[in-house]
């Protein structure tokens, strides 16, 4: 099976340009190529772990990352599935954000002795002369069929600013520096992304004449990925400070039932053969709950090493299999000014707790039978908790959360 192949089996693969001469750069360690991250904010998250794990997977059968971040079009924004102008960021948050970066995607890509590349669009796009733009890039791309594309179509009736529009633009001109500069021939990106690659391919042929060598391709799931690490508290963050090893081992824990088996293939290193093996035979919980278990450990290990997946691991194993008392689990400390003669409400406990954003929300999910304390199921929203010592809370049958005075 070559490298090609194994990338559509495990369905990263959605659409190309030109399959056969994408397969053979990839099959043969050919392909530098680059996949963009806009540094909208100091840690990576579950949105781009599919990009960072392709990487990885690309850069394992020889062939050179470039990790592109967005310097210059973070200052513009791209309109792609948003409803609205995304909020502008300084150049000193964005300068901060790509160093957060380049710390994180060490964890994944190799960056030593050149094997794979770290580069700044704004190194190029903030020191260039608009007019220069205009006449020389600008006079490649046609307004009216930049507004066939869904990118911009979906933002039409709710306005969409001239700096936006640019913004398709500025990524074709990232592919055409690549290109130049480093020889990049390849870019790849979500489903949400294919307008602007293909106007990057565009732009090279143009420029540098019709065989200029540069291919694009699209993950099956970057669009869909975008959604992944949404949760009730927010992202799912890369960055242990921003989401604990704890509660980013429990994402994957309890992903659904019909996600466990893409997520594995896409996301995780574990030999493709054994997955489908492992699909062969979900035909009872427990084989759910194993495959969840795998790859909760194995993308735990990936971003937080084997050591800390280990441990949460065992710590879930502990959870489960009696009492939830565990070291690991998310811990709240209660005040003592803030009890009354030793307890507190239920739902002012659920609140600090971060199990439920309001008191509304928190009386629904005990008066719904979803609230467990000490192993006791409570209904009574009116309940007051002693803290004489720790309290676990739980909601429904995954999620725990330790309560401590102090």
């Amino acid at each position: 099976m070559t490298v090609f192949e194994e990338l559509k089996r495990r369905g990263l693969i959605a659409q190309t340009t030109d399959e056969a001469e994408i397969a053979d750069l990839i099959n043969n360690g050919k392909a530098t190529f680059y996949i963009g991250f806009d540094p909208t904010a100091d840690s990576l998250h579950v949105g781009h772990f599919m990009a960072l794990c392709l990487m990885k997977r690309m850069q394992m059968a020889g062939n050179k990352p470039i990790a592109l971040v967005g310097g210059g079009t973070g200052m513009i924004g791209d309109p792609s599935g948003k409803s609205d102008m995304r909020k502008m960021l300084t150049k000193e948050d964005i300068e901060h954000n790509c160093e957060c970066f380049k710390k994180q995607m060490s964890r994944f890509i190799d960056f030593s002795d050149g094997k794979a590349m770290m580069v700044n669009n704004g190194d190029w796009l903030l020191n260039l002369n608009y007019i220069d733009v205009l006449r020389e890039v600008g006079a490649c791309f046609s307004v009216n069929k930049m507004l066939t594309f869904e990118c911009y179509k979906q933002r039409m009736e709710r306005g969409l600013t001239f700096l936006e529009f640019n913004y398709m633009i500025m990524q074709s001109y990232d592919f055409y520096k690549l290109y130049s500069d480093y020889g990049c021939n390849m870019q790849f990106g979500g489903d949400d992304q294919w307008a602007n690659m293909l106007g990057g391919t565009e732009l090279i042929r143009k420029k540098l004449g019709k065989d200029a060598y540069a291919m694009t391709i699209t993950l099956l799931l970057n669009s869909e990925g975008k959604k992944m690490g949404k949760t009730e508290k927010g992202a799912v963050w890369l960055d242990a400070e921003k989401t604990s090893p704890y509660d980013f081992f429990q994402y994957w824990r309890n992903v659904g039932d019909a996600d466990v088996i893409k997520c594995l293939k896409m996301l995780t290193f574990v030999p493709i053969e054994e997955i489908e093996e492992m699909e062969q035979h979900l035909d009872s919980g427990k084989a759910y709950n194993d495959a969840k278990e795998l790859l909760a450990f194995e993308l735990t290990k990936l971003v937080h090493g084997e050591e800390e997946a280990q441990k949460q691991l065992d710590a879930a194993k502990a959870i489960f299999a009696g009492g939830g008392n565990s070291d690991s689990m998310p811990t709240t400390t209660i005040s003592a000014d803030e009890l009354t003669d030793g307890k507190i409400g239920l739902l002012t406990l659920l609140v600090k707790t971060g199990l439920a954003s309001s008191n509304g929300e928190a009386r629904r999910l005990v008066q719904q039978g979803g609230i467990t304390v000490n192993d006791g199921k409570i209904t009574d929203a009116t309940a007051q908790i002693a803290m004489d010592g720790e309290v676990i809370v739980k909601k429904g049958k995954k999620v725990f959360h330790k309560a401590i005075l102090g």
